[in-house]
């Protein structure tokens, strides 16, 4: 697995005949503070989302409805996951290219992010991408 990406299982606690609760905690499921959430809802299934690094920003990112490839480059090598539980999450925690593809309609994906919003964490280009990892 490419170095600052974790797979991990959100915690789930089944009701007989009345579904499921499931449940992430911000500095114990995950290895930072939550200071937003998100998600990307009413997206067409073969859309391609993403396209991004962020330089300082933890992630991690859930489909509770629906499936999503997430397709990872940390510059060298590429890894594919797809999320399509809602127990299954993905913890991003380094600056990787990220490009997400909804491979059913109206998936939704949700994220928990590790800051606010600002715009300047983002590099939305893959070659300044490239450059960027390189100069670490």
């Amino acid at each position: 697995m490419i170095k600052g990406l974790k797979i991990i299982d959100i915690k789930r606690i089944p009701t007989e005949d009345k579904g499921n609760l499931q449940f992430f905690e911000g500095n114990r499921d995950i290895d930072f503070e939550i200071k937003r959430i998100y998600y990307i809802s009413e997206v067409p299934k073969g859309v391609w989302r993403g396209g991004h690094a962020h330089k300082r920003l933890k992630q991690m990112l859930f489909c509770p409805y629906g499936k999503v490839q997430v397709k990872i480059v940390d510059g060298f090598n590429e890894e594919i996951i797809v999320l399509d539980t809602p127990s299954k999450a993905l913890v991003i925690s380094a600056p990787l290219w990220r490009d997400i593809y909804w491979e059913i309609d109206s998936s939704v994906l949700c994220v928990a992010a590790s800051d606010y919003y600002d715009e300047k964490d983002y590099i939305r280009d893959y070659e300044e991408y490239l450059k960027y990892i390189s100069s670490r």
